[in-house]
């Protein structure tokens, strides 16, 4: 049975799933979003006044229809679809337990702050989990809720996550060239994953057995989960890994390549290097290239490189692309967002979608991924302006009623 939701048509595997997202950026409101977009019900909130200003206005923006709203930047145009938007100053008293109820009414809380935020406006755990036991509630901060003191406290973002975790040490090209962080926002996303997941989880278990619990997630903790085997390689090897830019450091070829209008990767592992080698017209039962194939910078390697280079320099992309394909080893073009627009596969699986926002009118990016044969996805809301659902939520869901609500907003509470 579908539990109880404010989502005007129930959808998706999380229909009924309330949650209340209280954090700011990009790593815990996206991951809300996420289930947003599988059909939970999430209330955002952000501070009265400004709101989360930075994520509403960085970069390139589109103008608010309305003529008198600030114009929304467009990431806050494609990451914050599907979502109640409420102002909420949880600072203040009123503000305190306007939040407390909502947690109530929720299965999960995500935020994210520096540790000690919430406890000092007296809604630690313990507090909210009084008030709803069964509250899973996940805490996402760039170090950590616990560990060595004066790291707790320092401010964390996209790319300290990234040199913290220890990715953009192995990203770009080897010294001199520095380290290079990963685009756009690569630590923010995967943070983002690893909430919604560890959310769900928890979810599994509160549904199972009536019991709420608290997640720590760090930023960090997340990007240096993902790092392979490099921690491995230190503890029982002594050996660091080092940048090697694109190529793969013990086998060829796995890199890019520069066609004659623009570039291409070309990848092949194992016994996939004798298909190249057929392609580009070389005997693959020569020794000399058995050798290249696994130590990238001896002589042969070096030639095979340069041979290699020199074939996709005397080739279209498109061309590049089709005879290695058709060879069987994998090789794609490097797609800007024209290329990807007009390339026929993305087209063909639906990627591309249009929906209508509050702020802007229609607009035209990115659909929900992945595709679910049962309990499809759906984009049924666009952004929203700062503190749109104010009534709908302490109003409706609340039920305060209209004389308290205006005694909030002049109170600067919502």
């Amino acid at each position: 049975m579908p539990r109880e939701t404010l989502v005007p048509e129930v959808f998706g595997a999380l229909q009924g799933v309330r949650i209340l997202s209280t954090g700011s950026l990009i790593a815990q409101p996206f991951a809300a979003v996420l289930a947003a977009q599988m059909g939970a019900e999430v209330i955002q909130v952000e501070r009265p006044g400004s709101g989360d200003a930075v994520w509403r206005e960085v970069g390139l923006r589109i103008p608010a229809s309305n003529g008198t709203d600030p114009d929304p930047s467009t990431s806050w145009l494609a990451e914050r679809r599907n979502e109640f938007n409420v102002t909420l100053d949880m600072s203040t008293a009123d503000g305190r337990e306007l939040f407390l109820e909502m947690a109530a009414r929720a299965e999960i809380w995500m935020e994210s702050s520096k540790p000690g935020t919430y406890d000092r406006w007296d809604l630690s755990d313990d507090v909210v989990h009084a008030r709803n036991p069964s509250l899973v509630i996940c805490h996402v901060s760039g170090y950590g809720q616990s560990g060595e003191p004066s790291y707790l406290g320092r401010a964390s973002y996209d790319m300290i996550g990234q040199a913290f975790g220890g990715l953009m040490y192995q990203t770009g090209f080897p010294e001199p060239d520095p380290p290079l962080r990963a685009s756009p926002w690569t630590a923010d996303y995967i943070t983002a994953l690893f909430c919604l997941s560890s959310s769900l989880a928890g979810l599994v278990h509160a549904r199972e057995t009536g019991e709420g619990q608290s997640i720590d997630l760090s930023q960090f903790e997340a990007i240096h989960a993902l790092l392979a085997g490099t921690m491995l390689e230190y503890f029982q090897l002594d050996s660091v890994r080092e940048r090697s830019g694109n190529k793969a450091p013990a086998f060829q070829p796995y890199d890019v390549f520069r066609a004659s209008d623009g570039w291409v990767v070309i990848a092949a592992i194992g016994t996939l290097f004798d298909k190249v080698c057929r392609v580009i017209g070389l005997d693959p039962e020569d020794p000399k290239w058995a050798a290249a194939r696994l130590d990238v910078n001896e002589v042969h390697g070096l030639e095979f490189d340069a041979l290699l280079r020199g074939w996709a320099e005397s080739r279209t992309m498109a061309q590049a692309v089709d005879e290695m394909n058709e060879a069987g080893v994998a090789c794609s073009p490097v797609l800007n967002a024209r290329d990807s627009a007009n390339d026929p596969h993305f087209q063909a699986r639906g990627i591309h979608i249009e929906w209508d926002d509050e702020q802007v009118g229609r607009l035209k990016g990115v659909g929900a991924v992945p595709k679910f044969s049962k309990t499809p996805q759906q984009i049924w809301r666009g952004s929203a302006a700062l503190g749109a659902d104010n009534d709908r939520i302490y109003g409706d869901l609340l039920g305060r009623d209209a004389e308290q609500l205006q005694e909030l907003r002049d109170a600067g509470v919502v």
